[in-house]
């Protein structure tokens, strides 16, 4: 049986990006992740790692500004695209609907990034896989993972994540 929920700390950005790089492996079309946490958190790097993972060659940045980036994973990956979404900047419902949230909150062909998701707690979908990142020193991050709904359809799902994280340092 898993945990509920998966926590990890890490201790520089190099580490956070291989946990990333980790789920980036064990992520597969169809899912969404909501990245919670603070400014400089370490969101945007968690999203590098889960890029390299999908064997994205485009330099990865936080779509501050354009909101969504979209990227044609590479040959052999796990999913088929990742589409990155940055909420910081989002007024309101009309925001999320002129992003076409609804569409990209549920991706048949890619896997959905979304930082701030607070920003659009009321158009979230029905299943994601939700990590919290808090920062508790310079370079150390403490990520907590879990899905929902917490029910038997992630159980297998996040007792294999959880081995793979477990043995990422081996």
């Amino acid at each position: 049986m898993t945990a509920s929920v998966i926590a990890v700390v890490t201790e520089n950005p190099e580490a956070t990006a291989a946990v990333g790089a980790t789920l980036g492996r064990w992520l597969r079309d169809g899912d969404v992740v909501l990245l919670h946490g603070d400014l400089g958190a370490g969101k945007t790097t968690l999203a590098k790692g889960i890029a390299t993972a999908l064997r994205i060659d485009a330099v990865v940045a936080s779509p501050t500004f354009a909101l969504v980036n979209e990227y044609e994973a590479g040959l052999f990956a796990p999913a088929t695209r990742l589409y990155h979404l940055d909420l910081y900047r989002l007024i309101d419902s009309n925001d999320l609907d002129s992003i076409g949230f609804a569409d990209l909150a549920s991706p048949r062909d890619g896997v959905t990034l979304v930082e701030w998701p607070e920003r659009a707690i009321d158009a979230l979908p029905a299943s994601y896989l939700l990590i919290e990142i808090t920062s508790s020193a310079v370079n150390r991050r403490s990520l907590h993972i879990s899905a929902f709904p917490p029910d038997d359809t992630w159980a297998p799902r996040l007792a294999e994540l959880q081995s793979l994280l477990a043995t990422q340092g081996d």
